[in-house]
This record gives structure tokens, C-alpha cells and sequence, in this order.
């Protein structure tokens, strides 16, 4: 069974005018995806498709939670997500995709895939730095022994730099004597 078989929106039989989609996403929809980044989460993607006589507009709403690993604690936690997109889709001789928000199918083409898409934007809504939210400061809901560790090696990255300066320092100090 293609479990994004239900992705596939055939446009060919529509009317002209706009048709309304829903999908819900979770563990199974990540899965389809090799070495996907999410593997959990509860989203919902709402689209409406609007048929025109040359082409095709399709208005991606997406919101919900995806599990995410904290990049400061390492930490899996439930990351808020929200995107909002358009996608146009022409007809022509050859399948490609034009620029970032127009796609160009073939003219004997009858559905089209938006689980890509879907899956694209979801990525799109995750922060640069996916860090716990939060409190005041957001460290506050990262795992204190992790943090406690990190403040440690920094403790003592920062002991060495300076003790490697002042090797430097002595070494600029001893070349001057000899010099004199």
C-alpha cells in the first residue's frame, strides 16, 4: 500500500474554481521519507486548489507540532510550527520546476503529488537553531546536566586558550632576552 496515496490530487475531472483539501500528518507520513530529519509530529495541512483554464493555484496552510532534537541540549522536544505558501502550477511540454513557487507539469498529466511539498514546507516552518521555548531565559527547559557540561568544557577551553597565551607571552618574552 502507497501510504501517500492519498497526496496525489487528480485535477483532471475538476471544475473550474477552488476545491478544498485536508491532510493530516504524522509518524507514518515522515517514514515515507529516507532519512528524514522529523520522524513525529501532529500537523495538519490544509489546501485549496483553484482550477483556472491555464492553470493551476494551489494555497498551502500548515500548522502544528513536529519533534525536533534541542541543538543546544541534545533533548527531543515539540517544536510549534506554522507556513503559508502558494504553489503555481502550469502546463507545458515537460515536468520542471520553473522557480520556487512555480512548477510546470506536463499537459497529459491528470493528478499531482503535493506530499513533496508538504514535506518541504514543514521543514521550511523549523527554526535555523531549534532550541526549548520557554521561560526567561530558554536554556530553562534544556536538561540541566547537559548544560552543566557545556559550561564546564567551556570553563575549560577558555583555562587552555589563555594558558596557551600566556606559553606565547613567555616564549615573546624569551626571544627579547636573547635578543638583548
Amino acid at each position: 500500500m502507497d501510504l501517500l496515496k492519498e497526496y496525489n490530487i487528480p485535477f483532471a475531472g475538476l471544475s473550474i474554481g477552488k476545491h478544498d483539501y485536508s491532510f493530516n500528518i504524522d509518524e507514518s507520513f515522515f517514514e515515507c521519507f529516507e532519512n528524514s530529519r522529523l520522524k513525529k509530529g501532529n500537523v495538519r495541512a490544509d489546501l485549496v486548489l483553484e482550477k483556472l483554464n491555464s492553470m493551476l493555484v494551489l494555497d498551502f496552510n500548515i500548522k502544528g507540532t513536529v519533534q525536533v532534537v534541542c541543538d543546544r541540549c541534545s533533548e527531543k522536544y515539540y517544536q510549534e510550527i506554522e507556513y503559508n505558501d502558494v504553489l503555481y502550477v502550469k502546463f507545458g511540454e515537460s515536468n520542471f520546476e520553473q522557480s520556487d513557487n512555480v512548477l510546470v507539469i506536463s499537459e497529459t498529466d491528470t493528478y499531482i503529488d503535493v506530499s513533496q511539498f508538504i514535506y518541504e514546507y514543514i521543514h521550511l516552518s523549523l527554526p535555523l537553531r531549534c532550541i526549548h521555548p520557554g521561560g526567561e531565559k530558554k536554556e530553562d527547559n534544556c536538561d540541566p546536566s547537559v548544560l552543566k557540561r557545556l559550561k564546564d568544557l567551556s570553563i575549560n577551553a577558555d583555562k587552555q586558550g589563555s594558558s596557551f597565551s600566556n606559553k606565547l607571552g613567555d616564549m615573546e618574552a624569551l626571544k627579547r632576552l636573547k635578543n638583548k
